[in-house]
């Protein structure tokens, strides 16, 4: 019955902490058993004694004993997480009344405050607290056994790797016991640390990286995951430990920042995923905030395509920057309301809600636009408002020319029109020898920016390739695959691209900006290229999924296998930021820029996409298609 009772109770309470009180009224009944045994010994038998003096006693003691308990809340602690603090704090509740009942007990010997008769003797509470400690932490260890016992049975085994035999090492070797739904069996530690190689740790040796990870060691131990406890490695480090786990067939997790733990406490299910932004991210870049706090702060900023990836982002770093006020404008009714409720309710941002507008608006829509800017009067422009999509572009060239060229067009004019000091392009790396209409149209919007800085107005072009998690970039594409259960698709197997994430993008985006001076082209230090066939196998790699395939589809109209960040007839200079570079591009005669483009917005009017395309490889003689329709034009060319 009581077996049947007590199961009962730990299963009510095995995804949760029991409720105090059990464990309250547990020591209390340990103290009262306690106090029975300790009295009797000291005084070598209860008879002698008489009921209202031992009733004196037992009050006076389980009164200040029980207060101790509450004061110091031992009871509030969770069994199945208990550790080192959770037994002193134990000790302390035992200790500080034994000692303060034998200080009384001294000083009343002196002065004979009371009858002796009703204190306990310096034997009896020796006795008394030293076994309330001992059944207090043996109750505990008890309930630990059997509740780890119980459910030990129906948990499926899983053997573990943790790399670093540090605190976090520790910390999440004791959460992975602690784990109700999976039974973790630590196998190695590894550690770069010489001096703590061929240690123990808890039973479990410290080994060294080229000894555990290796096909022997990890088929011999049938090790099945490994769990990189280091919250401050560098990425590199931490990279090269994926790579050659997953190579083993190993899932890889991490222990997340301190900073990141839920209410201090840590437990197996904040262990997370090595995502693979995690694989494609370097090392943070750091910028100089001075810069751009000289040039944002008390400010009124205007951005638009204030919703998309990038856009939104730079709102959410601008706003930091304290300036006067950010004027969020986009076409995209639904993402701006989305980034108008994170903003005014999530912190950092809500409290720069009296810093924020929100405005509907097409950049293609003159009236419109000029409208925004005679209200706001805006002292800088972040201009990424652009359609990006390739092939969507490539079938509708007249968008893309109407929306990335002359909309850009609109937004610069109206620029110099109200006396903005400084107006940021976000580019591409499409632009550069462009094969599609999508890099074309960018191509122009930066010919027509550069040309038009004035000593008023300062334009800058800033030029990146793709962002991780971007709207429509690979990697979302590739996770809703995932989720489908495949097959991944790449278009071609060859195919490389530059990547970076999205705040490293933006941090970049307004630091060119500050130190741009009117004209300027800055291209970004993206790093080493990385192969989408290689980004597919290790995303099924990390995901532990099989039988997942990869399927080659050919490349799309317009894409060409790789991306450039400048073009053959362009030079780089160095700016004082190594991650930063300016581009020494050709330039182009203002009258020359006025009458191609008030050509295009002639021929845009017939809406015959041929005649489009054709106008803009005249603009851009570097525009080659590639796998699309508008082949034929260069071959005419070539004629």
């Amino acid at each position: 019955m009581f077996k049947k009772l007590f199961f009962k109770i730990v299963k009510r309470f095995r995804h949760s902490a029991a409720p105090g009180w059990i464990m309250l009224l547990i020591d209390i009944f340990l103290f009262v058993v306690a106090f029975i045994v300790a009295e009797a010994f000291a005084s070598r038998t209860l008879a002698g004694l008489t009921f209202r003096t031992l009733l004196f006693k037992f009050i006076v003691t389980a009164t200040v004993t029980v207060l101790f308990f509450l004061a110091t809340k031992t009871y509030r602690n969770i069994i199945r997480h208990m550790g080192l603090n959770d037994i002193f704090r134990v000790l302390i509740v035992c200790a500080v009344p034994a000692l303060g009942f034998m200080i009384f007990n001294y000083v009343n010997n002196q002065f004979h405050i009371i009858s002796t008769d009703y204190l306990l003797s310096y034997r009896a509470v020796a006795m008394l607290y030293s076994m309330l400690a001992v059944l207090m932490l043996l109750a505990r260890f008890t309930l630990l056994y059997i509740y780890n016992q119980y459910f030990k049975r129906s948990r499926p085994e899983c053997n573990v790797v943790i790399y670093g035999a540090g605190a976090a090492g520790v910390i999440a070797n004791n959460a992975l016991k602690q784990d109700l739904h999976q039974e973790y069996r630590v196998v190695a530690f590894i550690d770069d640390d010489k001096t703590k190689v061929n240690q123990q740790l808890d039973g479990v040796p410290v080994m060294r990286s080229s000894d555990v990870l290796n096909q022997k060691f990890v088929d011999s131990k049938e090790v099945s995951q490994i769990i990189i406890a280091i919250p401050t490695i560098r990425l590199m480090h931490k990279q090269a430990i994926t790579t050659r786990a997953l190579d083993l067939g190993l899932t890889v997790k991490s222990v997340p920042h301190i900073s990141k733990w839920m209410d201090g406490s840590f437990t197996s299910a904040q262990i997370q995923d090595i995502k693979i932004e995690d694989l494609l991210e370097r090392e943070p870049i750091k910028i100089d905030n001075i810069n751009v706090i000289r040039e944002v702060l008390d400010k009124t900023v205007l951005v638009t395509g204030a919703a998309g990836s990038i856009g939104s982002e730079i709102c959410r770093q601008l706003l930091q920057y304290k300036p006067k006020l950010v004027v969020m404008l986009d076409q995209a009714e639904s993402p701006l309301y989305d980034l108008q409720f994170e903003l005014r309710n999530n912190e950092p941002y809500k409290k720069y809600v009296d810093s924020m507008a929100f405005v509907i608006a097409n950049v293609k829509d003159y009236s419109r636009m000029e409208e925004v800017f005679e209200q706001y009067r805006p002292n800088l422009v972040y201009h990424a408002a652009a359609y990006k999509h390739v092939p969507f572009m490539e079938e509708n060239p007249y968008e893309a020319v109407y929306v990335n060229v002359f909309g850009s067009k609109n937004v610069a004019d109206l620029a110099i029109k109200y006396g903005a000091d400084k107006f940021v392009m976000v580019s591409t790396d499409k632009a550069v020898n462009p094969t599609n209409v999508m890099g074309a149209t960018k191509r122009m919007a930066e010919i027509y920016i550069q040309s038009r800085s004035t000593d008023q107005t300062h334009f800058v072009t800033t030029r990146f390739g793709n962002v991780l998690g971007s709207n429509g970039s690979v990697i979302p594409l590739f996770k809703k695959q995932l989720a489908a259960g495949g097959p991944l698709t790449v278009t071609h197997k060859d195919i490389i691209r530059y990547f970076m994430t999205i705040p490293e993008a933006c941090n970049l985006v307004l630091e060119a900006g500050a130190m741009g001076q009117g004209g300027d082209i800055f291209v970004f230090d993206m790093g080493k290229p990385v192969k989408i066939y290689d980004l597919a196998k290790k995303m099924i790699q990390l995901s532990g999924a099989k039988g997942i395939e990869i399927k080659e589809i050919g490349l799309r109209p317009g894409e060409k296998l790789y991306e450039e960040l400048l073009a053959t007839k362009e030079n780089n200079i160095p700016t004082y930021h190594p991650k930063i570079l300016r581009a020494e591009v050709r330039r182009y005669k203002l009258e020359d820029i006025d009458r191609e483009y008030g050509e295009l917005q002639d021929i845009l009017y017939t809406l015959d996409d041929r005649q489009i395309v054709a106008k803009m490889k005249s603009i851009v003689p570097e525009f080659i298609s590639n796998n699309s329709i508008y082949c034929e034009l260069d071959k005419k060319e070539d004629k």
